[in-house]
């Protein structure tokens, strides 16, 4: 069922003024870094005298914080973009403003997005919408817990390799990972380039699919978008559907693999056909994800110098401008993956490192379309356990890193992929299933969710 169409017809004033106020009452979550009460009343008088309209008029939305937006500061959670005004506005946020849809502020995430509980930021750390005292995920996490706590419909996120899927299942919310080059990236803080998507984190299949409906399409400002393809569309028929039997071991928590059970049974008693598979190469993936991003990262950061814009440090020479301006600018998490891309793209190891992990990237992708040849429809544990505690993980990064070992294959692939709300655990946390399908499927894969919702 749709939340935005509770939205739709009425004062778009009143939509963005209750909004504001319940952000204010939950500020305790610290899910939101920036509110634009200025600007999002001027959008809603406009919707209001009949100047802007389309399917989201008058519909408040939260962009995560990595999205380039008019009316304050984006910052990326980071104090190296502290003061940063946008010059212009994501793709993103221009196509769904067109529709009328008004942001109200920004999200909170890991710093850079880099992580995945949203404990990085440089402004403090998300809490989980259900419990305060276990983090939201990451690194879209702030986005996560606004919908979660019913502050707007939808929110928007980034996924590299989890970073949408991953909150969506702490806090028992939907949460879209497009195939890669549905949505424009244009005006998005980068991250790894040939990973980063563009998605919603939604009350319900239907809002989610009416968003990405939206923001899909073609951009002449970002060559990797691809030819119109999505169409919200329904299940034709029972569709074949196979489990990921590495997914669903003895390391995964005992809750959460019921919790997938139970969804299997489901979707059989629906008429769906539903048998184990094998992908071997699921163990490798978060070593292929933690060589080929870092190495995207150490690029796509190399801008950041103190010099053209953000955090500039006082020195008495360049050389000194740019290393304290990277120290006092980066957190401990970015400064991590700059140290690790940087090493595994140096002269001596790139053969031995990036090279490798990429031919083993292929070997991945061709693993999943040998499954694609049989299945339809890949389905697993979104995260391996609920959420858990903040700081559990926080010195360990190993650990942390290992909360995406289920979501980063599909990114890596360029595949489809979403997080749909499956039950909670004992103690009342949410759990979320990932369905995964082969590229440009999107629209059957959130047909399959919304059946799913509806049981």
């Amino acid at each position: 069922m749709s939340v935005i169409q509770d939205f739709i017809g009425i004062s778009a004033h009143d939509n963005v003024e209750r909004a504001i106020t319940k952000a204010r009452e939950n500020e305790s979550f610290h899910a939101i870094l920036h509110l634009y009460e200025e600007r999002a009343f001027a959008q809603a008088d406009k919707v209001d005298r009949g100047e802007l309209s389309g399917r989201l008029a008058g519909v408040p939305f939260i962009a995560k914080d990595n999205f380039l937006t008019f009316g304050g500061v984006t910052t990326a959670a980071s104090s190296f973009l502290e003061n940063f005004q946008a010059p212009l506005q994501a793709t993103a946020i221009e196509k769904l403003e067109a529709e009328g849809a008004i942001c109200i502020g920004k999200a909170n995430l890991d710093a850079f997005a880099h992580g995945g509980s949203t404990e990085n930021s440089a402004y403090g750390p998300t809490k989980n919408a259900i419990d305060q005292e276990r983090v939201a995920g990451g690194s879209s996490g702030g986005s996560a817990v606004v919908v979660a706590l019913d502050i707007v419909p939808f929110a928007l996120g980034t996924d590299t390799g989890g970073s949408i899927r991953q909150p969506a299942s702490f806090n028992g919310v939907v949460g879209v990972k497009p195939t890669y080059g549905t949505v424009s990236r244009y005006g998005v803080v980068a991250m790894a380039s040939s990973t980063d998507t563009i998605g919603v984190l939604a009350s319900s299949v239907d809002d989610a699919t009416t968003i990405m409906d939206i923001m899909s399409g073609p951009d002449p400002k970002d060559m990797t978008t691809l030819p119109p393809f999505f169409a919200p569309s329904v299940l034709d028929g029972p569709l074949k559907i196979g489990i990921i039997s590495e997914s669903m071991t003895d390391d995964v928590d005992s809750e959460v693999r019921s919790s997938v059970n139970g969804v299997v049974a489901s979707l059989k008693s629906a008429g769906h056909t539903v048998e184990e598979v094998s992908l071997p190469l699921l163990k490798y993936a978060l070593g292929i994800y933690y060589i080929v991003v870092p190495a995207e990262i150490s690029s796509n950061l190399g801008r950041y110098d103190g010099i053209r814009y953000g955090k500039r440090a006082e020195a008495s020479k360049l050389s000194e401008v740019y290393g304290l301006s990277r120290d006092q600018g980066f957190m401990a998490e970015n400064k991590r993956r700059i140290m690790i891309g940087s090493y595994v793209l140096s002269s001596g190891f790139f053969d031995a490192y990036y090279l490798q992990a990429q031919k083993a990237r292929t070997l991945l992708i061709n693993d999943f379309n040998t499954l694609f040849e049989t299945f339809d429809v890949l389905i697993s544990p979104t995260a391996p356990t609920p959420a858990f505690k903040i700081g559990e993980n926080s010195h360990d990064p190993i650990k942390m890193y290992l909360a995406d070992v289920m979501t980063v294959p599909a990114s890596l692939a360029g595949l489809p992929a979403i997080s749909v709300p499956a039950g909670k655990s004992e103690a009342g946390l949410p759990i979320g299933v990932q369905l995964i399908g082969q590229r440009r499927t999107d629209s059957r894969l959130l047909a399959l969710a919304k059946q799913m919702e509806n049981k």
